[in-house]
Formats: structure tokens, C-alpha cells, sequence
């Protein structure tokens, strides 16, 4: 089913443009021999603080929380859906946050936009789990992707997973082990350990509701 578009969402999307850049495949094109796109993470944000990211930021509640609290350290965020994106930019811009920028588009060409090994924390917040076999390669903790992370990871950075999804959760666990993270921190019930610090997000909180286990896991490069 498609998602029907948000009234005025390009009006909406213009009045906090200073938040966004567009790096949809179809507005973003790479010739064969053509030199990454690299952002300017000093001109994006006006300073050097080391900067983390998350991978569908959805609404945008975690990552607006997670700037809010560490005014210390840049955040990007990447949503592929405008109607999505739209609304996690009006909730930075309420906030008056100036440490967070969205990018709107895929993951699948993240190492042509980010500098090498310039990313200190790496958030996949409930991805989709993609069950059947033949969708693998679009699940954000498939090898593709862990390769893809690892060329713009710091050497050190963690990668935080949390997802409601048991046989994705698995999934994840034995993909991060076989391309060489370091399985940190694993939970199998994040509410029950009482992990600190926890920001729960929109889905986080209807699985808490529905009685479901949170799962996390702390994958270290």
C-alpha cells in the first residue's frame, strides 16, 4: 500500500530546507569513474564535534531527543520518505535544535556521501526486517550493509541495534559476528535488563504496550 502524500508537504519541506539535503538516487547521480559526493560536515553544522548518525529516523522522536540531550556532538539522520522526513524536521525546528541534519534518500550509497571512517555511532531503530529470503540484501544488517557501515565507521564506533523481531534479531547477531564486529552488549529483553539511558521510540513504545521483548545489541567495529 502506498503512503498517501501529506497535504502542502513541499510547502512544509521548504520552510525548514536549512535542515535537509536531498540525496535521493534520482536527484543524486554517479558516473562509473565519478569522485564521491562527500558532505561537509563543518559547513552543515558550523563546528567539529564528532558527528553519529541513525538509519531511518522515522518521525524523528529518538534522534530529536538524542540531539537534545548532547548538544555536544552533531547527529545525522537518514529517512527515504518524504512524508516522514517532513514531520522529523518540524520537531527539530520546534526544538530549536541546530546540532541535527536530515538527509532524505537510501542507504544503499551512504560511503559516497560520507567520509571514510568519520562516523562515531551508527543507530538502526527497528528496521524493517525484510522476512522473506529473497528481500535479505534490503535488511540493514545484511553484509552488504555491515561493509557498506564499516568504511565510514571510526575505528571503535558501535553500531546500536534495537528491533522487536526475534528471527531478525538472530539474523543481525550472526551477520555482525561473521563480518567481524565485536558483540559488545546483547539483550534479549531491554526493558527487563534496565539498560540506562534508553530512548524509546514510537514503535518501541507500541511493542512495550503489546507485552513484546525489545531487543538490542551493541556491535562494536
Amino acid at each position: 500500500m502506498r503512503m498517501r502524500k501529506k497535504k502542502h508537504l513541499e510547502d512544509r519541506l521548504a520552510d525548514c530546507a536549512a535542515l535537509w539535503s536531498n540525496l535521493r538516487a534520482d536527484s543524486v547521480r554517479f558516473d562509473a569513474d565519478e569522485a564521491p559526493k562527500y558532505l561537509d560536515y563543518a559547513a552543515i553544522f558550523g563546528n567539529g564535534n564528532p558527528v553519529q548518525l541513525e538509519i531511518g529516523c522515522g518521525k524523528g522522536g529518538f534522534i530529536c531527543e538524542l540531539a537534545s540531550r548532547h548538544p555536544e556532538v552533531n547527529f545525522l539522520a537518514v529517512e527515504k520518505y518524504a512524508n516522514v522526513l517532513v514531520s522529523a524536521c518540524e520537531e527539530a525546528q520546534d526544538r530549536g535544535l541546530t546540532n541535527l541534519h536530515f538527509l532524505w534518500g537510501d542507504a544503499e550509497y551512504l560511503d559516497r556521501f560520507f567520509p571514510p571512517h568519520s562516523i562515531e555511532k551508527l543507530y538502526l531503530n527497528f528496521s524493517t526486517p525484510f522476512p522473506k529470503n529473497r528481500q535479505a540484501t534490503h535488511r540493514l544488517t545484511h553484509p552488504h550493509f555491515l561493509t557498506m557501515y564499516r568504511k565510514i565507521l571510526a575505528e571503535g564506533a558501535h553500531v546500536i541495534q534495537k528491533t522487536d523481531g526475534r528471527v531478525f534479531f538472530q539474523y543481525s547477531l550472526m551477520q555482525f559476528s561473521q563480518c567481524g564486529y565485536t558483540l559488545e552488549d546483547v539483550s534479549l529483553d531491554l526493558h527487563a535488563d534496565g539498560i540506562e539511558d534508553n530512548i524509546v521510540t514510537e514503535y518501541e513504545r507500541k511493542f512495550i504496550e503489546q507485552g513484546l521483548p525489545i531487543y538490542r545489541v551493541d556491535a562494536k567495529v
